[in-house]
């Protein structure tokens, strides 16, 4: 079953995983093929089974911890772990939600967010009762209007039903691709900018008003409002022992039905394209990560499996659930030169290598593939891109690193074509990779 996305048409909703509702995580718009409001949420799991005594909810946290889940926001940390270190922090604690996805490649979080609310809901509320919190922040992207009025509205039908013992604010951010980071969210959230914050100290140490503060991915919270309710048993009957559960994934680029999926962890690459139609066209390469991601060859890394210790072998991992297959008549280096070139534009402008090395490597990544290079400038573009890599006051130079220096690598025959050639058929194509014409923070600002 499929649902056309308003925000690209392109986009479709496929099942996959199943659990005691169908599929886990979207079950109920599977049911009804509607959004799933708070009436038909609760007659499908009853209201969120919050711990009635202690501090902090020992039980629910090691259910997380049994469970083996880890974040889906893309660093895949020991949720349960991250439950237990701020619980066991001196203060009381702060929840906050991300929902921005600022990965342009991205649809899951946005997905989930449409069409399960009140399971996201339900796993902060649940998430604030395991550290003791009273404060949840729900932060989304102020561009996406109509689900910020839609979960507005999930949040107070909640209120008058009286669900959530702590009360859950609705936040609306600048939509910069940095704004999602973690210290954004606590910066702003205290008053400042949503610009990344030098560490240490982290959020789960000093975050919102000083606080410990929870910070989690809105995927990940309805993993755990589901553990919660069906126990870690049933979420290890997904995926493998030491990669369990279920993931949402964007599948786009040249296959049949791009789209939002639920896969078993430890799913290969191939099975994940068959997932989505299978390909149209023989494959080049795969995006595995998003912007921040890293270029695999295709023909190699068929029977990788999805998983963060697997990818790590490759030199790859699971970042914001993106698989992007490039075909083989498409040009790798043009696709790399504009999501540089909106890496770029998207920076906090802090440090040196957001605002120098960077614009530079993208500036010669964009002769590289679409001017006159020479070898000169292919030998500075590696030593800049290698220049880029943990220098930053926040990863963004790390992940704009990773992805110029893996294209480089699995690039390597068009390189040679575009410095011998100057003239590659798929770098005049139209391109493949969604990089969105978003304004700069210069024009929407940090506040």
């Amino acid at each position: 079953m499929n649902r056309e996305r308003e925000a690209d048409p392109a986009l479709r909703l496929g099942e996959q995983a199943t659990g005691p509702h169908g599929s886990r995580l979207l079950s109920g718009w599977f049911t009804t093929g509607a959004r799933v409001g708070l009436t038909e949420h609760l007659a499908s799991y009853g209201p969120p089974p919050l711990p009635q005594t202690g501090r902090p909810a020992t039980a629910l946290i090691r259910a997380v911890d049994e469970a083996g889940l880890t974040g889906r926001g893309g660093a895949a940390f020991p949720t349960g772990r991250k439950l237990r270190t701020v619980a066991e922090a001196r203060g009381t604690a702060v929840v906050i939600a991300n929902g921005m996805e600022s990965e342009a490649a991205s649809r899951k979080d946005s997905t989930l967010l449409d069409l399960a609310p009140h399971l996201v809901l339900d796993g902060a509320s649940l998430a604030a009762a395991a550290v003791g919190a009273d404060e949840i922040h729900l932060c989304l992207a102020r561009t996406r209007t109509t689900q910020f009025r839609d979960l507005d509205a999930a949040v107070a039908e909640r209120d008058r039903a009286g669900l959530d013992p702590v009360p859950i604010r609705l936040h609306g951010l600048p939509h910069h691709y940095v704004s999602s980071e973690e210290t954004s969210l606590v910066n702003w959230l205290n008053g400042g900018q949503a610009r990344p914050l030098p560490t240490p100290p982290r959020p789960f140490e000093k975050g919102v008003d000083g606080r410990p503060t929870l910070i989690d991915n809105v995927e990940t919270l309805a993993h755990l409002a589901l553990i919660v309710r069906y126990g870690p048993h049933w979420f290890r009957s997904a995926g493998r022992p030491d990669a369990p559960g279920t993931t949402l994934v964007t599948l786009s680029g040249a296959v049949r039905t791009p789209g939002v999926y639920e896969i078993p962890l430890g799913t290969t690459l191939a099975a994940m394209v068959q997932t989505a139609g299978g390909a149209t066209r023989p494959l080049r390469a795969l995006l595995v990560g998003g912007y921040f991601g890293s270029w695999l060859p295709a023909d190699q890394v068929q029977n990788l499996p999805y998983t963060k210790p697997d990818l790590a072998t490759a030199g790859a991992g699971p970042g914001a659930g993106v698989l992007f297959a490039l075909p083989d008549n498409g040009c790798g280096l043009s696709e790399t030169a504009r999501v540089l070139d909106y890496l770029a534009r998207q920076s906090a402008q802090q440090c040196g290598p957001c605002r120098f090395g960077l614009p530079a490597v993208a500036g010669d990544f964009a002769t590289l593939a679409w001017g006159r290079p020479d070898a000169a400038l292919v030998a500075r573009l590696r030593q800049r891109a290698g220049l880029l890599a943990g220098r930053g006051a926040c990863r963004h130079p790390d992940g704009a690193s990773r992805l110029a220096a893996t294209a480089l690598e699995v690039f390597a025959d068009e390189v040679h074509r575009h410095l011998t050639h100057r003239r590659c058929p798929g770098a005049q194509r139209a391109p493949l990779l969604h990089v969105p014409d978003a304004p700069g923070p210069e024009q929407e600002g940090w506040q």
